[in-house]
């Protein structure tokens, strides 16, 4: 698929069901065994709070673009507020039901130099009442007519584990022609009997086959079997380093392969490859080119720290890179600024001094290049905040910038010296810098120490700015009115 191909995920809606968790993260550092028993004392330096599960699902699509609604459940309690609190934050459309048998699913992260140490799970997962039942079947018929297609995300949890609820869903989504795409959980698939789509990883798989798969051909086999018994028209198999198999109405499977990068964090991963695989539907993209957009999708977020999204602008640079042939490597490093919150809150926790510059980087030249390697070895990590195309053209005029902010995006992100893009939209990049608090705000010595944007709110935290040597004759300006007066002599 071509990357200028992409579609335009504002124009669908899509509406999630399942079970809602909160993440929580304690990140902070190891140093010493505790005197009360043989465990290690984690020092906690940082709290991060994200949506889980099914929520996860519905921040995908949303970083994607799409407007969601999202179906579930919580508990009247504390984590049960914070969730609805963050659903609001990310503008997802929540319809969440308070249950007062049973405690918000939370699960609690403890994390040490990027490593979780222990997981804590507080949750209740029997079926739920046939009251509750009764108004999640309501709610879910009253905002069906407005969807392009609905996703079930099942973990287990109980919404799911009465059959009969199940399968009333996908009958009211077959009767108004809008696709349904099940997570599954468990090898009772009846309840999933006649859904459009269901994405299994290859273990599940082998749940429901109730055999080990040895192969490809017997990949292909079992999971051709299971898509007829239960009826359902595409199966997509999500197997990890081997990519996906996408079986259909086709002939013969699909085989996508993997994108080889670094894995960092499987979390999440599945609710990636649904979320975008729903959205590419919804928009009209046939399943094997959305189950190919749903493989890059994947590649990407396995590179990040816990259940991050996977954003429109990253995933159109990683389909720019993956038609050039080299890879994922640079798109993991293009993020949206929540996506960097997190990676910079895991960097800290392990001791890493963030640096951060920015600019609009148009035409990149030796002075640019400069100047990012004296920031990056200013601490541990370098972060470059880089100027939309709409925020370069207000201060550069109509006809900049010369490069789109993709292109920019991808070459900053080949360059050994940076670790992360993130893109703003604003003039300055005064509320990323208050949404990353560097430890050093970097800037070239043709400012001013007091014409920083941001100096006050650093130094305010106690960072610090630094004011590095420029290469003179180097800029963005020169190089473009050197090749204007040359089309003018050849003409």
């Amino acid at each position: 698929m071509q990357a200028d191909a992409l579609p335009d995920f504002r124009n669908c809606r899509i509406m999630v069901l399942g079970d809602v968790m909160l993440d929580r993260y304690l990140m902070g550092e190891v140093k010493r065994i505790s005197p009360e028993a043989p465990v290690p004392v984690l020092r906690v330096k940082e709290r991060y709070e994200a949506l889980g599960g099914a929520g996860n699902v519905c921040n995908n699509l949303v970083n994607l673009g799409c407007t969601t609604v999202l179906l579930g459940i919580i508990g009247e309690d504390l984590d049960g507020k914070a969730l609805k609190e963050l659903c609001g934050q990310k503008g997802i459309d929540n319809h969440l039901l308070i249950d007062q048998l049973r405690p918000t699913i939370t699960k609690t992260r403890i994390m040490a130099r990027e490593q979780q140490l222990l997981r804590l799970d507080e949750e209740e997962s029997n079926c739920l009442s046939d009251l509750i039942r009764s108004e999640l079947l309501t709610r879910f018929a009253e905002h069906l007519p407005a969807c392009q297609a609905v996703i079930l995300s099942d973990y287990g949890k109980g919404i799911f584990q009465t059959p009969d609820f199940c399968q009333m869903v996908i009958s009211l989504a077959n009767k108004r022609g809008v696709p349904v795409l099940v997570d599954p959980k468990g090898k009772q698939w009846e309840r999933y009997r006649f859904a459009t789509c269901i994405t299994p990883n290859a273990s599940e798989l082998e749940q429901v086959a109730e055999s080990a798969i040895q192969n490809e051909p017997q990949l292909s086999k079992e999971a051709e079997r299971i898509r007829g018994i239960y009826e359902v028209r595409w199966l997509l198999v999500t197997r990890g380093s081997k990519g996906m198999c996408l079986l259909g109405p086709q002939k013969e499977p699909l085989i996508i392969p993997t994108i080889a990068r670094e894995v960092y964090d499987v979390s999440g991963a599945g609710d990636t490859v649904i979320a975008t695989l729903a959205a590419c539907v919804a928009c009209g993209l046939s399943f094997p080119e959305a189950a190919r957009v749903a493989n890059i999708a994947a590649g990407i977020v396995v590179g990040k720290l816990g259940t991050q999204p996977v954003t429109a602008a990253e995933l159109q640079n990683a389909l720019v890179l993956a038609e050039s042939g080299n890879g994922l490597h640079g798109a993991g490093k293009i993020s949206s600024a929540d996506s960097a919150q997190m990676q910079v809150l895991a960097w800290r926790s392990n001791g890493g001094k963030i640096v951060f510059t920015n600019g609009c980087f148009d035409l990149l030249h030796p002075g640019h290049i400069h100047l990012l390697h004296q920031a990056r070895a200013l601490g541990d990590r370098l972060i470059v905040g880089l100027n939309t195309d709409s925020s370069v053209r207000r201060l550069k005029g109509p006809g900049r910038p010369i490069l789109s902010e993709n292109d920019r995006a991808i070459l900053l992100a080949a360059l050994s010296c940076v670790d992360l893009v993130v893109r703003f939209d604003e003039d300055t990049p005064l509320a990323l810098i208050e949404t990353l608090r560097p430890d050093v705000l970097v800037k070239g010595n043709d400012y001013r120490i007091d014409q920083v944007v941001g100096r006050e709110s650093v130094e305010a935290y106690g960072g610090r700015i630094e004011l590095v040597s420029v290469l003179t004759g180097h800029s963005t300006t020169n190089i473009s009115n050197k090749i204007r007066c040359n089309i003018k002599l050849d003409n």
